[in-house]
């Protein structure tokens, strides 16, 4: 495929993915933010959630799904929408708000706090397949949405980037976990690592492979 119509492709793909923004944009919601969060499945770190709201011409593509990207694509499209959104709001809940609420919980309050660290109220929220509760903002809950809708699959490159950063701090505090290459995730390195070392206060206590070794 050449580079004319590789860029023709991800520009169809761009517009495919932009259906429900435009279709909020049409009916007058100015401010429409896609929301979504990584990192619920690790074994440490915390749950990072972004909210991104994107103006009607926006023109970046190859945004989509972060699983889906690699570390540099990712880098370079987050600073592409950086320049763009009208507005990017970060919430983060901890370790310990992972281990006192639960996963699912902790990932809601992220994502509240990415609502509401955005410059202005949006209109509307389109979220990965989830609502916000008690959330006086209008929901959609798109379910597989940051595959599908182009400022759900922008939020969830902002939250990755973001998140990937707080681990590589946490592998300079805690060495030896190797946060910095596999994101606090269950890899084998990092189980060995878990075994080895026993685990630091970057690890969630409540998951069961950290908590069988704290003999709990």
């Amino acid at each position: 495929m050449g580079a004319a119509e590789r860029e023709r492709r991800l520009s169809r793909e761009r517009s495919r993915r932009l259906r429900r923004e435009r279709e909020l944009w049409r009916a007058g919601v100015v401010l429409v933010a896609g929301v979504d969060e990584v990192g619920m499945g690790p074994l440490a770190g915390p749950v990072v959630a972004a909210a991104v709201v994107l103006p009607p011409n926006v023109r970046i593509n190859g945004v989509r799904d972060s699983k889906l990207l690699t570390a540099a694509a990712r880098e370079r499209l987050a600073s592409d929408l950086a320049v763009v959104a009208v507005g990017i709001g970060i919430g983060v809940a901890d370790v310990h708000e992972v281990d006192r609420l639960n996963i699912y919980h902790a990932g809601l309050a992220a994502m509240a706090r990415a609502v509401a660290a955005l410059p202005e109220p949006p209109g509307h929220l389109l979220i990965d397949a989830r609502r916000i509760p008690e959330c006086p903002i209008e929901q959609t809950c798109v379910v597989d949405g940051d595959m599908s809708v182009y400022s759900i699959a922008a939020a969830s490159i902002i939250a990755k980037v973001h998140r990937d950063r707080m681990m590589k701090d946490l592998a300079e505090r805690y060495p030896g976990y190797g946060f910095d290459r596999h994101a606090g995730y269950g890899t084998r390195a990092h189980l060995a690592a878990l075994r080895r070392l026993g685990p630091c206060p970057a690890h969630r206590r409540s998951f069961a492979p950290v908590r069988g070794l704290l003999g709990s």
